[in-house]
C-alpha cells in the first residue's frame, strides 16, 4: 500500500514505513537522538486498537525524506531487524545496559473540522525518562504533529 495525493494505491515501495516507524518508535526508547524524523501528512487509521500515541511514526520517501539518528552517547549501539512469517520485529542492543526507562505520550491532542468539511488532528509527543527506582528524571519535548484525516472521527 502507498499513499498518494490523500488515498491509497498499490506500488513498489509501500509498507517501508513500517520499518521506518518501528525504527522512530524503538529510537525515542533510548538514549539515541533522532536528527531527522518526518511525520505522514495524512492520518490513515482510526484509534481502535491503537497502542502507541498518534503520531508516534516516521515517513520515509527515496530520496528527500529520511529517517537519521545520532549516537551522542559513549557507548556503541546496534539496530536489529526481522521479518517473520506475520510480524517485523526489531531492537537497539547496546554494549552497556541502558539505566533509563522511556515512556512516550501525547498531550495537547485536538481533532479541528476544516473549512473545506473534513478533519485534521494534531498533538505534541514527550517522553518521561525515568531511573532504576521509577523516579521521574526528565520529561522532554519529542515533536509536533499535525495530519489530515482520512476519516471521519465522528461516530454515526
Amino acid at each position: 500500500m502507498v499513499l498518494k495525493n490523500g488515498g491509497f494505491e498499490p506500488g513498489t515501495g509501500g509498507g517501508l514505513c513500517q520499518l521506518s516507524n518501528l525504527i522512530y518508535w524503538m529510537t525515542l526508547h533510548t538514549p539515541l537522538t533522532v536528527v531527522e524524523r518526518h511525520r505522514h501528512s495524512y492520518d490513515v487509521f482510526p484509534d481502535v486498537n491503537r497502542r502507541q500515541p498518534f503520531g508516534s511514526g516516521a515517513t520515509c520517501h527515496y530520496n528527500y525524506l529520511d529517517l537519521m539518528i545520532r549516537n551522542d552517547t559513549a557507548q556503541p549501539f546496534q539496530l536489529f531487524v526481522r521479518v517473520t512469517a506475520d510480524h517485523l520485529e526489531g531492537c537497539w542492543a547496546g554494549a552497556v545496559e541502558n539505566k533509563y526507562k522511556y515512556e512516550i505520550y501525547e498531550g495537547e491532542h485536538r481533532i479541528e473540522q476544516e473549512l473545506w468539511g473534513g478533519y485534521s488532528r494534531h498533538n505534541v509527543l514527550r517522553r518521561r525518562i525515568l531511573d532504576g527506582e521509577g523516579r521521574l528524571v526528565e520529561d522532554q519535548y519529542i515533536t509536533e504533529n499535525h495530519s489530515l484525516m482520512m476519516y471521519n472521527p465522528l461516530l454515526e
